[in-house]
C-alpha cells in the first residue's frame, strides 16, 4: 500500500493563485498546482498573502521565513517556487528540472502576454465569465499603449496579438451560448488577421446565432468566403458524426425507446439526469 505523508496542515481557509483562480487547502495542492501551470505563473504570486498562508493555515512558518527574502529582496520566480516545491518534496528532481525550464521559458513573456496565457487558461477551465472580463481587461490595456505610442498605429506583431485576444474572446462568449456577441468578437479577430480558420470559426458563430435561411442569405453576401463555408460544413459534418458515437448520445437515443416502454423508469432516469447536470453545473 502507497502512503503519502502530508506536509504541514490542511488550511481552514484556502489560498487562491493570482492569475489562476484555483484555490488551495494544502501545500501539496499548491506543489500541484504551480506544477502543472508553470508557464502561465508570474511575480504576482510572490506576495505576503501566501507567506501569511503558508505560516498561519498550514504551520510552517520555517518555510514562510525563508521565502521572506525572495518576496522582499526582488528574488526570481523560479527560485520563489522551486523553493517552494524543494520544501515539501512532492515532486521528485527531474520534475524539479523541467518545471524550472518552464518557469524560465514564462519569464521571458512580456506582462500582457503572460496576462492572456492566464486568461487563455480560464477558457480552458471554462470559467467564461472570468476569462471575458480578464480579455476586456487587456484590451484596454492594449488601447492605452496604442494611444501613448507616437503614431497610434499597430505593429504587425501587435495586430497578431489583438486578433487572438478577439478570437478567443469569441470562444468564450460561444462557451456561453452568446453567439451573436462570439460572432462580433470573431468578425473583430478577422479585421485584424484575416486568416481562414479565424473566418470559419467567425462563420461558425453566425451559423449558430442566425436561423437556417438567414445564414444561408448571410453566406451568399459574403460569396468571396465561399471555400470557408464549405470548410465549416465538412467540420460540422465531422463533429456530428463524432457526437453521435459518445455513449451520452447513445443514452439519449435510447432513451427514446424507454419513453414508449417504461414510463416509470424513464421520469426516474430523467430526474436522475436532471440532479446531475445540477451538481456539474454547480462545480463550474
Amino acid at each position: 500500500m502507497r502512503v503519502s505523508v502530508c506536509v504541514g496542515s490542511y488550511a481552514k481557509m484556502p489560498y487562491r493563485i493570482p492569475g489562476l483562480g484555483t484555490d488551495v487547502y494544502s501545500m501539496e495542492e499548491l506543489c500541484y498546482c504551480l506544477k502543472e501551470n508553470a508557464f502561465l505563473l508570474d511575480l504576482s504570486l510572490m506576495e505576503d498573502g501566501l507567506l501569511d498562508w503558508v505560516e498561519k493555515e498550514c504551520g510552517l512558518r520555517e518555510l514562510a521565513k525563508a521565502l521572506h527574502p525572495l518576496v522582499h529582496r526582488q528574488g526570481s520566480l523560479s527560485a520563489f517556487v522551486l523553493a517552494i516545491l524543494r520544501y515539501v518534496g512532492f515532486f521528485d528532481e527531474a520534475v524539479l528540472r523541467e518545471t524550472e525550464s518552464l518557469l524560465k521559458q514564462g519569464a521571458g513573456l512580456t506582462g500582457l502576454e503572460k496576462r492572456k496565457s492566464q486568461v487563455d487558461y480560464l477558457v480552458k477551465r471554462k470559467k467564461y465569465r472570468q476569462a471575458l472580463q480578464g480579455y476586456d481587461e487587456l484590451l484596454g490595456k492594449l488601447e492605452e499603449e496604442r494611444g501613448d505610442s507616437s503614431d497610434g498605429k499597430s505593429t504587425p506583431g501587435e495586430k497578431e496579438f489583438l486578433a487572438k485576444i478577439w478570437h478567443n474572446k469569441g470562444v468564450a462568449y460561444a462557451g456561453l451560448m452568446f453567439y451573436g456577441e462570439a460572432a462580433e468578437c470573431l468578425r473583430q479577430a478577422c479585421e485584424w488577421n484575416g486568416s481562414e480558420e479565424y473566418r470559419v470559426d467567425y462563420l461558425a458563430a453566425k451559423r449558430m446565432e442566425l436561423s437556417e435561411e438567414d445564414y444561408v442569405s448571410f453566406a451568399a453576401e459574403h460569396g468571396q468566403w465561399y471555400p470557408c463555408t464549405l470548410e465549416l460544413e465538412k467540420k460540422l459534418e465531422r463533429a456530428v458524426g463524432e457526437w453521435e458515437q459518445q455513449p451520452d448520445y447513445l443514452r439519449l437515443y435510447n432513451r427514446r425507446e424507454l419513453r414508449s416502454r417504461d414510463r416509470r423508469r424513464f421520469l426516474e432516469d430523467n430526474r436522475r439526469l436532471i440532479q446531475a447536470l445540477k451538481d456539474s453545473y454547480r462545480t463550474e
